[in-house]
């Protein structure tokens, strides 16, 4: 699990991220980021019943996520917000997301 200032948890700061930040695609996972005015880098997870009805492979998806992020945070820039959107026919196994994450990582210049 992430640390709590690591994680964007308000409302207000997911909006701002929809609204302000700039959106890059890889396969099935879209993110948003924006700057932050803080030092560290807070992320935010979107899994929507699409993906899966049940709860537990939404849920186990997002720690799988968070747990891929917890290993890359200290190459990750500073100082930004990022927002994980997952689609509908992602693969829930751990190597390809961790795949997919750096390459959408190097696309959007988080390393």
């Amino acid at each position: 699990m992430l640390a709590q200032k690591n994680r964007v948890k308000k409302k207000k700061d997911f909006e701002t991220v929809f609204k302000r930040g700039k959106g890059f695609k890889q396969g099935f996972l879209y993110l948003k980021i924006t700057k932050n005015n803080l030092d560290t880098s807070r992320f935010g997870f979107v899994i929507s019943k699409k993906f899966s009805k049940k709860a537990v492979i939404r849920n186990k998806t997002k720690r799988r996520l968070s747990e891929i992020i917890k290993t890359k945070l200290l190459e990750i820039k500073k100082g930004m917000d990022v927002i994980i959107v997952v689609m509908p026919g992602a693969e829930n196994e751990f190597q390809k997301l961790e795949d997919t994450i750096d390459k959408l990582f190097k696309k959007a210049k988080l390393f």
